[in-house]
């Protein structure tokens, strides 16, 4: 039997948008896949312990993080959730190895070089650890966002449409890695976009959102 390592059932009434959603993830990546407006960040930043819901039960890793009927609300901080927002948010006056470097301060996390090299190779940013991130291109400054979440040790890692401020060369530069990130990281991801081309070449689940309700999940079969 397999036990789902994410579970997500929550209800959030945002202005006009009545959110309610049912959805479970094994691991690996999975998509949330819909139109601008669907509550695909609302759901994340749910997870993630940013906003609370309503209603609801979220549960990660048989750990209970938001309940209401029981009245738990684990804290962001605690639940050991990286995340990586569309516009990547470093550190404008720290270089990239102290921008990486703060996620594992944040998390109180003692120093680990054998751990920090391996991102930066994952990630193929050790050219660029001196610069700042005004010095980098946006696919560059994302993937550095991407490895400070990593370096938190997440045990989950919410992706909030993180090419969408791309153009498609850019795009196509940082792919790779997020496919290689999927494939050798070994953190479950929770990946969010409206691009159909961009979710068949990350994920291996899809859940289907439109206006605030799961329409489908399945395979990347849905996208067709």
């Amino acid at each position: 039997m397999v036990t789902e390592m994410l579970v997500v059932d929550v209800e959030k009434q945002l202005g006009e948008l009545a959110l309610r959603v049912t959805f479970e993830s094994a691991g690996g990546a999975t998509a949330l896949f819909g139109p601008s407006g669907a509550g695909k960040t609302s759901i994340i930043n749910m997870i993630a312990g940013l906003v609370a819901p309503d209603r609801g039960r979220i549960v990660l890793d048989g750990e209970v993080l938001f309940d209401d009927a029981a009245r738990i609300k684990v804290p962001a901080w605690r639940r050991r959730i990286g995340i990586v927002f569309q516009e990547g948010r470093l550190f404008p006056h720290l270089s990239v190895r102290h921008n990486l470097d703060y996620g594992r301060w944040v998390s109180g996390l003692a120093a680990d070089a054998k751990a920090f090299a391996h991102v930066v190779d994952l990630l193929d940013i050790g050219p660029l650890l001196d610069r700042r991130p005004g010095k980098l291109s946006g696919g560059e400054r994302q993937r550095v966002a991407v490895g400070r979440a990593l370096l938190m040790r997440p045990r989950l890692l919410l992706l909030d449409e993180p090419l969408a401020s791309l153009d498609a060369a850019r795009k196509g530069d940082i792919l790779p890695y997020l496919e290689r990130l999927r494939d050798e990281g070994s953190v479950p991801m929770i990946y969010v976009s409206h691009d159909s081309a961009e979710v068949q070449r990350i994920a291996s689940r899809v859940v289907r959102l439109d206006a605030g309700r799961v329409t489908a999940a399945g395979g990347i079969e849905l996208l067709s």
